[in-house]
């Protein structure tokens, strides 16, 4: 009992109250009376207070949470509190976060009725992948009087996984199934021509080609009736991540390699919904995964339980092995996305050689990332010459980037330059951009 009891700061109160009291009645010998009255009194109302917290176990906790959580998500974690107290209950909530939130002081207040549930609903937004230790629970249950708090110490230690966003991969595979990728951000572009497989006539949406319309059918309907082609399927997407140093800078609390991560998922994801062979490969100094393009119902999986394990490491990437290993592995001609950055001309120098080779028998398409923080330089005001400088220097490294860019694409590399926040929908887009030019 002893270890679960507290007193609240009012009790606190109230005794010093009475000892200022002690020590004027040396001047006033009534106060002294009144002095341990109050005490009196005071001790009277703790005893019941406490008498009534403790006649039974009044408070139960439990966390509602996933068996896994989303990188870099909105992740919903309930604390339901029954109150099996016959009265209401005031109750301080503190719930043990992994360490991984470098969350301290985490601490919520519920009014619980007498006899009912209370609810604490909260989100998570977990930024690096791998096992999260929570903890317990702890109830301070404050008693009808307000004067003595109980603790409730509840077991609640439970390991949660944090995978790749699955959240934003389910969200653009409902998408992608109906048809509505749009919604997203993604660019509707333009099919030339329609060497795509004849699939079906339907009634006109919004944002169809009027020259698919069908006149003999629009005639027999009465409504306009257009003629869908099928998209050529059982094409090979490969998902290439560099685990190379280059990849582990931040970017809001998550490195580069999270993003790539998370947008390799959606990508390959989108890729199966659309009937195509999705892969993986992950390479830093050596290969490190590899998983084979394929469009069984299992795939998602297999290439979801991989991105989940792979983490930075702190050599550079060798392109050459890598070329080595598409070379002899991947015979079919594939699209090839490779998650990537560069941040000079030189480091770009000693990749493209092996790059131009990759893309003499693939379609090659590197992804790599702008620097938001220099752009930022760039687009502010300069007020002092240091400024200027600084504002300089920014606007040369943006500037590199963008010949970077012009350099793959003169080597006959498609190239994206994006931001992280941006990356999974610019990566889709590419895409669909490839698909529908018949390009891949």
């Amino acid at each position: 009992m002893t270890k679960s009891f507290y007193l609240r700061n009012f009790v606190y109160y109230i005794g010093g109250l009475s000892a200022v009291l002690c020590v004027v009645s040396y001047f006033w010998e009534n106060l002294f009376t009144l002095a341990w009255l109050l005490l009196i009194f005071l001790l009277v109302l703790v005893l019941i207070d406490t008498l009534l917290l403790y006649s039974r176990k009044g408070i139960t906790a439990s966390r509602e949470a996933g068996d896994r959580m989303s990188l870099g998500d909105d992740n919903p974690v309930s604390v339901i509190i029954h109150n099996n107290y016959s009265f209401d209950v005031r109750v301080e909530v503190v719930d043990e976060l992994p360490f991984q939130f470098e969350e301290r002081r985490w601490k919520r207040n519920l009014l619980v009725k007498g006899e009912s549930n209370g609810e604490i609903k909260y989100t998570l937004r977990p930024v690096v992948r791998g096992e999260y230790d929570f903890g317990n629970i702890y109830c301070y249950a404050e008693g009808p009087l307000k004067l003595v708090s109980r603790r409730y110490t509840i077991d609640a230690h439970r390991v949660i996984k944090v995978y790749p966003s699955y959240m934003q991969m389910r969200r653009y595979q409902l998408l992608a199934a109906s048809n509505k990728l749009q919604d997203a951000g993604v660019k509707r572009v333009r099919r030339i021509g329609h060497s795509m497989e004849y699939e079906q006539i339907k009634e006109y949406v919004r944002g169809d080609d009027y020259r698919t319309i069908n006149w003999k059918a629009t005639g027999r309907k009465g409504d306009l009736m257009v003629n869908s082609y099928e998209d050529e399927r059982s094409q090979q997407i490969y998902c290439l991540i560099n685990k190379g140093r280059v990849m582990k800078m931040p970017f809001e609390n998550m490195s580069l390699l999270d993003y790539a991560v998370n947008a390799s998922l959606v990508l390959s994801n989108v890729a199966l919904v659309r009937q195509d062979k999705a892969g993986l490969v992950t390479f830093a100094e050596n290969l490190d995964a590899w998983v084979q393009a394929d469009k069984k119902p299992t795939q998602m999986n297999r290439i979801l339980e991989v991105l989940y394990r792979q983490q930075t490491k702190f050599l550079e990437a060798d392109y050459e092995k890598l070329y080595s290993v598409i070379r002899h592995r991947i015979t079919n001609r594939s699209l090839l996305v490779l998650f990537t950055n560069f941040e000079s001309p030189e480091s770009l120098q000693r990749a493209l050689p092996a790059l131009r080779k990759i893309a003499h028998y693939h379609l090659l398409l590197v992804v790599f990332f702008e620097n938001t923080e220099l752009t930022a330089v760039s687009e502010s005001k300069a007020k002092t010459i240091e400024d200027i400088y600084i504002k300089t220097i920014a606007d040369k490294f943006a500037y590199e980037k963008r010949l970077m860019v012009k350099e793959l694409r003169n080597n006959g590399i498609l190239a994206i330059l994006t931001t992280p926040e941006n990356l999974t929908i610019d990566a889709i887009n590419k895409y669909v951009e490839l698909k529908n030019r018949s390009s891949i």
